[in-house]
């Protein structure tokens, strides 16, 4: 069976991108996470959209439901 190459490609993320994927796999709240990490709570927007809704995420990441 023919392996996906795109699925083996190396993302890197900033360490605000690796906070933030941390604080929303614990749960956190987008207005919450800007709190912590003192950023806009639309910054935190961005990056939850652009690393979780992309065809690129990260490895063992998983909602929580």
């Amino acid at each position: 069976m023919p392996r996906d190459n795109d699925c083996e490609r190396n993302v890197a993320l900033s360490q605000r991108e690796i906070s933030c994927l941390r604080w929303l796999a614990r749960g956190k709240l987008s207005w919450e996470m800007g709190k912590i990490m003192n950023i806009s709570e639309n910054t935190v927007n961005f990056i939850s959209k652009m690393r979780c809704e992309s065809s690129v995420r990260p490895a063992g990441f998983r909602r929580s439901l």
